[in-house]
């Protein structure tokens, strides 16, 4: 079946249906999520939103905090649209009724979390903010935009010339060709290629995958950011528990209530989450049980509805004070390279929101700059294509050659396992190595034919790309930097500052820039 379109958009969290909204008043929009509405990140996200509202704060601080968390590694002129701009567009939300938690004032109730300099995060309902601000955004979309769950999309198309002008997905209904002018990766993260993680388990890093076997240009797929607090019982994570638990009070201790990161950084239970995961993975690895100390938090069931359910359900008992936590994987500062309008190396491909890699995040994301980015760059994105219109007039598709067999896969719970075990916090050559030599090559990935794979089997086929491109940007950045500890390369090197891991058509390089600037076709300057 075919379905035309002037905008498609894989993906259903925040960035895309920031874009939507914008989107739909100028064109015919249809959007392609993989399972529901409520199975994002973005719907799950209970920290907030970072942004600065307060006379205290001030941009310039909000910029620092972001550099100083992400190691420097960054595209400093996105971090800097990132906060300037989504702080304008989050002030106009505030206007317009977005119903954000205030004191009897009237003012933002504003939280603090790691890594911040400054009181600055924005939160509804205490620990729903994304599930607010998703439901706040779906009452405005209009019916004309329509929206198509429980479809897989497994294959970008593209055009002779070059461009993207669609997708093919798999669903209910089977296969379905979607054509368009635009079409917009928007599709998340990759936690779920671990087995402990905060993410949904539908985060399987398709859009990735997707963009890398069409030809696009990928890059930080080393850093995987672990959160230090995830709900851990019977021996695995059952969800997450928000760093504004840890702003309101909390703190990390041991099975004895003694203090976990005294002495290990001057922000103490608020320090950059690669600090605290690794001490809280430290203690555990030694045997030690860790925790969260919540009785200096009055009303914590009122402050945080959502988290004090998950421990209910939980059999996790709150007046006992204690929260027991575990790290996990959480955020992928990697993806597809986009600039801040969302532009892929593909034309008429972008990319906004986690699958994408715009520098703004460096190699460790600042808490609650998520939400911001996905407002931000999904606005950019959407203002970029009403200005630039629908032009595309070839629609013939140009059949990639996939000749390739399948190679041999990991089932998904042994490849979760290896990724926690090879990829997880703490790292070394030899078992990069070892993992990298169990798994398909990049050349195999890129070409394997896919006819006849049923959704189950495309998801463990993505899932294998993504972590393929993870194990050999890991084993070539040689040092410690941001997200995770390399044990052979316990220092940040400075031959490695300011360089970028990039795949692009089934080779790998290191480059001093994330964009190459030159001019392309269609566009009056790119920079990729």
């Amino acid at each position: 079946m075919d379905v035309k379109a002037d905008v498609l958009i894989i993906g259903s969290g925040i960035a895309a249906l920031q874009a939507a909204l914008l989107l739909e008043e100028h064109f015919q929009v249809q959007i392609v999520t993989k399972s529901s509405l409520y199975m994002s990140s973005s719907y799950r996200a209970q920290g907030g939103i970072a942004a600065v509202t307060s006379e205290k704060d001030h941009i310039e601080h909000h910029i620092a905090d972001t550099l100083k968390a992400g190691e420097y590694h960054h595209e400093k002129k996105h971090v800097t649209t990132l906060i300037e701009d989504g702080t304008k567009i989050m002030q106009k939300y505030l206007k317009t009724g977005l119903p954000i938690d205030r004191h009897v004032d009237g003012k933002p109730a504003l939280g603090l979390e790691g890594a911040h300099s400054h009181h600055r995060i924005l939160h509804a309902g205490g620990d729903r903010t994304g599930q607010i601000f998703i439901d706040y955004l779906l009452h405005k979309l209009s019916p004309k935009t329509k929206v198509n769950c429980y479809e897989m999309a497994y294959e970008l198309l593209r055009n002779t010339d070059g461009d993207c002008i669609g997708a093919l997905t798999k669903g209910q209904k089977g296969i379905t060709r979607y054509l368009a002018h635009h079409v917009i990766l928007a599709t998340g993260g990759a936690g779920a290629l671990y087995s402990s993680t905060s993410n949904c388990p539908t985060n399987t890093g398709d859009g990735i995958a997707l963009a890398f076997r069409a030809g696009a240009a990928i890059s930080d797929m080393e850093f995987m950011q672990f959160h230090p607090s995830l709900l851990w019982c019977e021996n695995e994570a059952k969800g997450l528990v928000s760093e504004a638990v840890r702003g309101a009070g909390g703190i990390f201790v041991d099975a004895q209530r003694q203090p976990i990161m005294t002495g290990l950084h001057a922000q103490l239970d608020l320090a950059p989450r690669h600090i605290t995961a690794l001490a809280l993975f430290k203690k555990r690895a030694a045997g030690e049980e860790t925790f969260i100390d919540i009785t200096n938090i009055q009303n914590f069931e009122v402050k945080f509805p959502t988290i004090a359910q998950l421990c209910y359900d939980n059999q996790v008992y709150l007046q006992d004070g204690l929260i027991p936590v575990a790290p996990g994987s959480h955020f992928l500062m990697g993806g597809v390279i986009a600039d801040d309008k969302g532009r892929t190396t593909i034309p008429n491909l972008y990319a906004v929101g986690e699958v994408a890699c715009t520098g703004v995040h460096g190699a460790n994301r600042l808490a609650s700059n998520s939400l911001l980015e996905g407002i931000t760059f999904g606005q950019r994105m959407a203002q970029f294509i009403i200005q630039h219109g629908c032009h595309q007039k070839n629609f013939t598709h140009d059949h990639h050659q996939c000749a390739e067999i399948m190679p041999s896969l990991f089932s998904k719970q042994q490849l979760q396992q290896y990724m926690m075990q090879f990829l997880g916090i703490v790292r070394n050559v030899n078992d990069l190595q070892h993992f990298i030599q169990q798994l398909p090559s990049l050349q195999s990935l890129l070409y394997t034919n896919l006819k006849g794979l049923e959704q189950a089997e495309l998801e463990l086929f993505m899932m294998h790309v993504v972590a393929t491109l993870m194990a050999h940007a890991a084993i070539t950045r040689t040092e410690t930097r941001g997200a995770h500890i390399r044990t052979d390369k316990l220092e940040m090197d400075a031959h490695w500052a300011s360089r970028w891991i990039i795949f692009s058509q089934g080779q790998m390089k290191v480059r001093n820039s994330l964009y190459e600037y030159h001019q392309t076709r269609g566009n009056a300057q790119a920079i990729f």
